[in-house]
This record gives C-alpha cells, sequence and structure tokens, in this order.
C-alpha cells in the first residue's frame, strides 16, 4: 500500500458524522483524531511505516454556523495534529500537515424558511476557507425538504465560485491568524480537544473507548445539551424558535406523519404482493450463509436479494441471524467479524 508515490489518501478519517450527532468543536476534534491515532497505532504494529502512512492520511470535518469557533477548531486541528504525529511516531513535515475536507452542516439546515439556509451555508463554506481547508462540499439549501434540485446545486456550487474568485478570502493562508479573539479560541479549543483525547487514552484508546460507550454517551450529552438550549430560545435558530413565518407567508406545513406510515406499509405489502416468495426466500438464506463465513464478501449476495425484492429490513434481518445484533450494552457481539 505504501510502495512509490501515492496519489491518493488511502485512509479518510471522518468527524463530520460525530458532530452531525451533535459533538461539539472539541469533541470532533477528539474523538477524530483518537480514531487516527488507533489507525497509526495498529499500522506500526502491522509494521508499517507510519511517517509515511501519516502524511497520506485525510480527514473529514464539518462546518457549523460559528463562524470564528470554526476557524478557530480548523487552525487547533492543524496544531494538535502536528503535534501528535511528531510526538508519538517522529513524522517529518509531510507526514505532520493536516489534509482535510470540509462540508457545509446538514445539521443546520432548516425546512423552516429554507432559503435562510443559503446564508447558512456561505457562513459555514467562509469558515472553512478561513481555516485553510483543502476540499469543499456547500449543501443545498432544500437539502432539509428532499434531495437537491438542479437549480440549488447549481447554487451550492455558486457559494463556493464567490468565495473563490471573488470575495478574497483564498489570497493569503490564515487570514485570522493573529485575531486576539482567534487565537484565544484556537487555544481553548485545543486544550479542550487535549482533556478529551487524554480522557480517552485513559480508558484504553479510542477503540475501547468506543465499545464501552463513551464516546456516544459524550455526543449524545452534548446533542441534549444543545437541543434543549435551542428549546428554552438560549441559542436562536432563525425561522424555527425566532423571527417565525406562518403557513401563509410559505412555511411548509407539519407533514401528516400517520398518513404517510400507511402508505408506505401499503406499498411493503404491495411489493410482496408481486414478487417471486421462492426467489426472495433463497436470496436471504443465502445472504445468512454468506454472514456467517468469516472471510465471504457480502455484497454480491445482499445485490442478489436487493433484485429478488427483499426489504432493507429483510437484508438486515437475514445478517442477524448470522451476526447476532448490537445490543444497548454497546458492545459488539463476539460472532462479528
Amino acid at each position: 500500500m505504501l510502495e512509490g508515490d501515492l496519489a491518493f489518501n488511502p485512509i479518510s478519517i471522518s468527524g463530520y458524522h460525530m458532530r452531525e450527532a451533535g459533538a461539539t468543536a472539541a469533541q470532533e476534534l477528539a474523538f477524530t483524531f483518537a480514531d487516527a491515532l488507533a489507525y497509526l497505532r495498529h499500522a506500526k504494529r502491522a509494521g508499517l511505516d507510519t511517517g509515511r502512512l501519516a502524511a497520506r492520511i485525510s480527514f473529514f470535518f464539518a462546518a457549523h454556523n460559528d463562524l470564528f469557533e470554526e476557524v478557530a477548531k480548523f487552525r487547533a486541528a492543524r496544531r494538535l495534529w502536528a503535534t501528535l504525529v511528531r510526538e508519538e511516531f517522529g513524522g517529518d513535515e509531510a507526514a505532520c500537515r493536516l489534509r482535510f475536507h470540509t462540508q457545509t452542516a446538514g445539521s443546520t439546515l432548516t425546512a423552516q424558511q429554507p432559503m435562510v439556509n443559503v446564508v447558512r451555508v456561505a457562513v459555514q463554506a467562509l469558515a472553512a476557507v478561513l481555516g485553510g481547508t483543502q476540499s469543499l462540499h456547500t449543501n443545498a439549501f432544500d437539502e432539509a425538504l428532499a434531495l437537491p434540485t438542479a437549480d440549488s446545486a447549481r447554487l451550492a456550487l455558486r457559494t463556493q465560485q464567490v468565495l473563490a474568485h471573488e470575495s478574497g478570502v483564498t489570497g493569503t493562508a490564515d487570514p485570522l491568524g493573529g485575531s486576539y479573539y482567534v487565537e484565544a479560541l484556537t487555544a481553548a479549543l485545543e486544550s479542550k480537544a487535549r482533556e478529551l483525547m487524554a480522557e480517552v487514552e485513559r480508558r484504553g484508546g479510542a477503540v475501547k473507548a468506543i465499545a464501552d460507550g463513551f464516546v456516544q454517551r459524550e455526543i449524545a450529552a452534548a446533542a441534549y445539551a444543545a437541543q434543549l438550549a435551542v428549546e428554552r430560545g438560549d441559542d436562536v435558530v432563525v425561522g424555527v424558535n425566532r423571527f417565525q413565518e406562518g403557513e401563509a407567508a410559505g412555511a411548509p406545513p407539519a407533514p401528516d406523519y400517520t398518513a404517510l406510515a400507511a402508505r408506505q406499509v401499503e406499498r411493503l405489502r404491495a411489493a410482496r404482493a408481486s414478487r417471486d416468495a421462492a426467489r426472495c426466500a433463497r436470496a436471504l438464506r443465502a445472504l445468512s450463509d454468506a454472514a456467517a463465513a468469516p472471510a465471504a464478501p457480502l455484497m454480491e449476495s445482499i445485490v442478489d436479494a436487493v433484485r429478488a425484492r427483499a426489504t432493507v429490513g429483510e437484508i438486515t434481518l437475514a445478517m442477524e441471524r448470522s451476526w447476532g445484533r448490537h445490543g444497548s450494552s454497546l458492545t459488539a457481539p463476539s460472532t462479528i467479524g
């Protein structure tokens, strides 16, 4: 894997999904880098050159609404990653560089007054650029309602192009460096991330911290606190808990979830009635058998089950027969390979 000059990053370590689940900026940094250390330590035990591997690791972060906090987060990430790689693995300059992609925050998009999301995405994208991202995805304003339309996707792209070609913010590296506020935020986020990483280390590293539920509990607590702050009105979400507009002004009506559920149940019944039941059963049995064989590839069996019109739930249950189900103890079944 590490022979010759690589033109791609073989490992991309994500913090985006954790931030979308409710992690704070500091948690996003800490848990993402804890995962990265787990990868590098495993590679070292396998005899790989960790310096060369670290030079080809990339990261995937989120950009949220607090512009200065997000800029400080990306700056802290650069400093923290360089220190971690240098101290534990003796990495050179290339290994210590932070390579990261950023996506604007889907969890911040609102179905109420969706055009306001245009402004949110622009602010988030600006934070990512000011923080030095090498790659950027901007969400479409209508993604809280449905898949983006061609027009909304084009507007998301144009947001990036305005930043890149009209705003001037790409003309210098680290344009907010030296600002007292940004430097103080950067130091505070790095310090908090280090505290969380130390706790992960105390628990035996990222793999064990995930297995015993520590990471999940920390993120869940942060998400709960954030939701309470919105519901109390301590944190303002424009169009949701302040500056609302009624249905007559264009806000989408609340969905009739009972009717939606009934329609979906009817569609499911019709699909099951019209499919070849024997073929579907054979495909699901074959999938269970493949899941029971540790080295057997699953994708072909899954595709066969889909072609036989098995449902997602049936496919999941077919694998569950061999693997068991992840329980509330947050400990993976020992039969899972």
